[in-house]
């Protein structure tokens, strides 16, 4: 039986809580391309350096490879 991909997607990122993550991580992105500049952001991500989506404060977020980011979790 195949897998059918797209309930999968909407089952799990269509809960309330994995869209205000995404949104947050949004935010984050947004944040720092304000201060940085899109350019600097080229691929590259956002690391919350506390582990805390939630927390879009300046001192919480930093640039790091997408390798980096995605690694150390």
């Amino acid at each position: 039986m195949p897998r059918n991909y797209r309930q999968e997607y909407d089952r799990y990122q269509g809960r309330p809580e994995q869209r205000r993550n995404r949104s947050n991580r949004n935010k984050a992105r947004r944040l720092m391309i304000k201060r940085y500049g899109r350019q600097a952001l080229d691929n590259q991500d956002i690391d919350h350096v506390d582990g805390d989506p939630m927390n879009n404060s300046m001192e919480n977020l930093k640039i790091t490879t997408k390798k980096y980011n995605r690694s150390k979790h």
